[in-house]
């Protein structure tokens, strides 16, 4: 017969607290019903259990990348092979255990013979990111069975061919990275027997898989001088920082709030391209920082936006920005994205556009803003600078030595802004005046009625008088003003 007791006036079953190991413990509904200790020898059991399979999971991979490794530097001698596969997996799993010891992080690290010959994909570590790309895309290609199995293994091989190919130039490595993507579209056009959908999923699969892997040794390389135009570009863009949207003809107006939001928006989009690795999600930051832009032209015009005003909006954004490493995405993108995405459909147009912007800031000049060359200079040495007409202070006459200028609609936007909470200080101390009076009098009125009431009676002083009443039923005889009394009559029937 179960126990039971009364815990705030509510019934409750001891043998449904009880855990479900049977132990005799109380379990806990955040522990699926367990006690502490079954539930840290639970946790641990399924710790111990997601190890093994990532450990059959990174053994199959090992297994696959020298397979590739085997087929693209010469098959070696059998014996030679096993000898070295075996010697590999030994190292693996003390590896594994080590790391998986208590004291792996204080204990130093040995090299072995064996590690030396490890391809350099495997031998650095990979961040989390790549690992999750590479579980995603054995996961993609399980779908596809068999096809799968050999899209997996000409990756493999192409990456690890790649990471022994850092001294080729920028221009090199975009051969052969579009060469890889040629030869697999021909294969999936004859494994997938010709559905152009499904190639074109497959490759955005392999494209994020490869490039995502290769990112840190392709991405701005050494061979290259795209550093050097990253900071040009950047410090092109500072000392651009006078143009106003009036200039560049924008037909955006940041006044209203739907624009605004559509422009900061548009501002994070471009900057964050530079987080991303595979060069289809910088696309994808581009296409919507320009879909912000046309929504902002839209709300402004009420009516849709038109590619001559795209473009301008486009640059005005990148000058408010200024993307970091604009050039070296730039680049990256041209080299290594899928050329099928590149030439078509609206990614491709957008980032044309982006282009575009790019190369028109870099040769931006006086005639470009209808300025003389004598303000543009002015303007560029920071001599001068344009001031918004709406809210310019003039320092020669008001004797202030700041102008607001127009050049940033933030500024303009903190100085109403300001404007604003001075005119509300002002009126919050009036109101706080008016409030300590009406205190004043609040506490002062019961005084001022007292003394009004002791000065009305001082000049008109109460008399009471005295007066005797009389019973209206007493036997009063002298009192003529009485009624005589009534005199009962009897009326006959």
């Amino acid at each position: 017969m179960s126990q039971r007791t009364e815990r705030r006036g509510i019934h409750v079953d001891q043998s449904d607290l009880l855990c479900k190991k049977g132990c005799g413990y109380y379990g806990n509904a955040a522990w699926q019903g367990l006690c502490s200790k079954c539930w840290r020898e639970e946790y641990h059991r399924v710790r111990q259990k997601q190890i093994q399979d990532d450990w059959v999971l990174a053994e199959k991979l090992q297994r696959e990348e020298e397979a590739a490794y085997a087929s693209s530097h010469g098959v070696q001698a059998q014996s030679h092979f096993e000898e070295k596969k075996t010697n590999e997996k030994t190292r693996k799993v003390t590896t594994v255990k080590k790391f998986f010891s208590p004291s792996s992080r204080s204990a130093p690290k040995k090299e072995t013979p064996e590690g030396k010959t490890t391809s350099p994909s495997i031998s650095r570590h990979a961040s989390f990111e790549t690992d999750q790309v590479s579980r995603d895309f054995v996961d993609f290609l399980k779908t596809l069975q068999k096809p799968g199995r050999e899209i997996h293994k000409q990756c493999r091989s192409f990456i690890v061919n790649m990471s022994s190919k850092k001294e080729l130039g920028a221009d090199e490595l975009s051969e052969c990275v579009q060469d890889f993507y040629q030869n697999m579209a021909d294969r999936l056009m004859s494994y997938l027997k010709g559905s152009s959908d499904s190639v074109e999923q497959v490759m955005d699969q392999v494209e994020k898989y490869i490039m995502t892997r290769l990112y840190k040794s392709v991405f701005c390389p050494e061979t290259s001088d795209d550093e050097n135009k990253d900071l040009a570009t950047q410090n092109r863009i500072r000392a651009l920082h006078w143009v106003t949207i009036q200039m560049l003809c924008v037909s955006m107006d940041e006044e209203i709030p739907e624009v605004s939001e559509n422009v900061v928006k548009a501002i994070t989009d471009i900057i964050e391209m530079d987080s991303k690795r595979v060069p289809r999600d910088k696309l994808a930051c581009i296409t919507r920082c320009s879909k912000h832009i046309f929504s902002a032209i839209r709300i402004t015009k009420n009516e849709p936006a038109s590619a001559d005003d795209f473009l301008p909006a486009l640059i005005y954004i990148v000058l408010k920005a200024n993307p970091p490493r604009l050039q070296s995405n730039i680049q990256y993108i041209t080299r290594f994205c899928n050329p099928s995405r590149l030439m078509t459909g609206e990614d491709g147009y957008y980032f044309t556009n982006l282009c575009c912007a790019a190369a028109f800031i870099e040769k931006l000049d006086a005639q470009s803003l209808n300025l003389s060359p004598e303000e543009f200079e002015r303007y560029m040495s920071g001599q001068a600078s344009p001031r918004c007409n709406s809210s310019e202070v003039d320092w020669a006459h008001t004797g202030s030595t700041v102008g607001v200028t127009a050049t940033n609609p933030v500024l303009a936007q903190l100085n109403q802004n300001l404007e604003l909470l001075s005119g509300l200080s002002s009126k919050q101390e009036k109101l706080m005046e008016a409030a300590q009076s009406l205190q004043a009098d609040v506490l002062a009125w019961p005084k001022i009625v007292e003394r009004e009431v002791q000065t009305i009676l001082e000049k008109y002083p109460l008399e009471i008088l005295s007066c005797t009443v009389s019973a209206i039923d007493a036997n009063n005889l002298d009192d003529d003003n009485l009624p005589p009394p009534l005199t009962p009559q009897v009326f006959a029937g």
